[in-house]
């Protein structure tokens, strides 16, 4: 059966094709990365369908199903993207029923938290479990959730915001709110962090080796805190050290709450876990119940820089045997 992807992503949006058999996937076609920044959402809209009807796995056979994933906020059910914060522009984008009318094909959205946690349970890490949560952990944080075999959307669609929950009463603002998990467990949140403790050091005239001056300050990422924190660097490792603290707190509320199988994280956690599950676990050793805790692994995503392409595919498929 052949299956069309399409992640909507911050930076870049792009076509995949896939030959679906049960629980595996062959990709037969990946479209060109677009940028995202490069065109209008309609005109990114006719690119994308462009790259499909030229697909040369189209000349064979018809897909079954389109499935879009995009970060939120979204309407999943009327197939609506709404004006997600990494993608300016993307206001009340009608993006189902766009594919839906000019491919004619089935088409289904999600947001990028429950599109990854769709593709980590079929094709990843989480193959075989009924209750897993998958974590993004890169521009923003949020969660889907697997629970009793089946995606956790919500009343509103909206369950799995952890980005939202409150870790801290002072801290790096995230999802709006100063302190909340979105701000020590992103890429966004560890930057400006990062910024608060350079700049203090600076001012005591100490020059921390990744980022030695003041006009530095506006160029500080996660990854640059990151490679200094793997290199040794005792400032950047304090960073870290304090994200992965926020970051098993969080994990503690999720376990605790939902008692699940697995937890799995993507993106900054997968590349810089060295850096933040010592501290993490320590944590959650202290904070989640026993019981719960014991019954829980905590992993990197199977699927790594991937799981876009997989992720909207998971959604063509999940959305397909829902009907």
């Amino acid at each position: 059966m052949l299956l069309a992807g399409i992640d909507i992503g911050g930076t870049k949006c792009r076509l995949s094709l896939c030959e679906s058999s049960g629980d595996s996937l062959e990709f037969v076609h990946r479209g060109e990365a677009h940028a995202s920044s490069s065109c209008t959402p309609a005109d990114m809209l006719e690119l994308l369908l462009e790259d499909l009807e030229k697909a040369p796995a189209i000349r064979k056979e018809k897909p079954a199903a389109i499935g879009i994933s995009c970060g939120s906020p979204l309407d999943q059910k009327r197939g609506i993207i709404l004006s997600p914060p990494n993608l300016p522009g993307w206001d009340e984008i009608h993006v189902t029923e766009f594919f839906e009318s000019r491919a004619a094909v089935p088409a289904y959205l999600q947001n990028d938290a429950d599109a990854g946690a769709l593709a980590e349970w079929k094709y990843g890490a989480g193959k075989g479990c009924d209750n897993l949560i998958f974590i993004t952990f890169g521009t923003g944080c949020g969660a889907g959730l697997i629970l009793n075999g089946r995606l956790y959307s919500g009343a509103s669609g909206s369950a799995g915001e952890i980005g939202h929950i409150r870790l801290a009463d002072y801290g790096p603002p995230g999802y709006g709110k100063p302190g909340s998990m979105e701000g020590f467990c992103s890429g966004g949140g560890i930057a400006r962090l990062a910024r608060f403790e350079v700049e203090a050091e600076l001012q005591k005239g100490r020059h921390p080796a990744f980022c030695p001056s003041y006009g530095e300050l506006d160029s500080l990422s996660a990854r640059t805190v990151g490679v200094a924190a793997e290199q040794g660097d005792p400032l950047a490792k304090k960073i870290y050290g304090e994200a992965g603290k926020k970051l098993g707190l969080g994990l503690s509320i999720l376990i605790d709450i939902l008692n699940p199988e697995m937890i799995i994280i993507g993106s900054i956690f997968r590349r810089r876990c060295n850096e933040l599950w010592p501290q993490a676990s320590a944590i959650i050793k202290e904070e989640a119940l026993p019981q719960a805790r014991d019954m829980c692994r905590i992993v990197p995503s199977a699927l790594g820089e991937e799981i876009g392409n997989y992720a909207a595919i998971a959604v063509a498929e999940y959305g397909r045997s829902l009907q």
